[in-house]
């Protein structure tokens, strides 16, 4: 039996009802994503919860996570409730497509779905999680344009393949590129996943790599130094 939570240095994240477990694509957006002045953030298809744990251990402002899965938002709940950040986040069940709240967001982070026409499993919440029928990079980028403050960021890791598609199609909405970080899992290897924010005003984007480890369980200096106050062992 896979062990049903994951513990980090001031929280715990259950997952044993979400179709996508807590993974490294995840703790790199939290890590990632700069809230330094954030008041009012959005986090789309939150899933466990754990992004939006992640910024509220770095900033102090007020997080709306949503997503479309009923259980996942029961599970986000209860990991959130378990938290030391439990009056600041807010977990609802809500298409983000349809989504109208009062306030625009001046940080909004989303670990999407990204596989596109590719073979599905018969678990239908894992394909909810996992592909794009639902909640396609279009839908994404239109969604974060209208709720994305006019000062404020848009965070997203996705696979490298993917990335001149969401490019395009985010240009297309008024966002543009500002800070881009190519993922390795090791020395030389191939990026698979890159971390990109966008503003609404060009800016010159900022662009550098990320390799996470050098070895079996050696991590480089740089993945160590962003995830230390988070992973136990780090």
């Amino acid at each position: 039996m896979p062990n049903p939570y994951f513990s980090f240095k001031q929280f715990t994240v259950y997952h044993d009802r979400c179709a996508m477990k807590v993974g490294t694509d995840g703790v790199l957006l939290g890590a990632w994503t700069d809230v330094l002045s954030a008041r009012h953030i959005l986090d789309i298809g939150t899933g466990t919860g754990l992004i939006s744990l992640m910024l509220a251990q770095r900033c102090d402002a007020r997080i709306k996570a949503i997503d479309i899965d009923r259980d996942a938002v029961e599970q986000a709940k209860g990991n959130i409730a378990a938290s030391p950040w439990k009056d600041r986040i807010e977990v609802e069940l809500q298409d983000v497509c349809r989504y109208s709240p009062d306030t625009r967001f001046d940080v909004i982070v989303s670990n999407p779905p990204y596989f596109v026409n590719s073979l599905k499993c018969p678990d239908e919440q894992r394909n909810t999680a996992r592909h794009t029928d639902n909640l396609d990079f279009e839908n994404l980028i239109a969604a974060v344009s209208r709720l994305l403050h006019a000062e404020g960021t848009f965070s997203v890791i996705i696979p490298t393949d993917g990335m001149d598609v969401f490019l395009s199609t985010a240009l297309r909405y008024g966002l543009h590129l500002s800070r881009q970080t190519l993922v390795h899992t090791k020395p030389g290897a191939i990026p698979k996943r890159v971390l990109l924010a966008f503003r609404q005003q060009p800016v010159q984007c900022v662009t550098n790599d990320l390799t996470i480890e050098l070895s079996r369980h050696v991590y480089s200096d740089e993945y160590t130094a962003l995830t230390k106050d988070f992973y136990l062992k780090m």
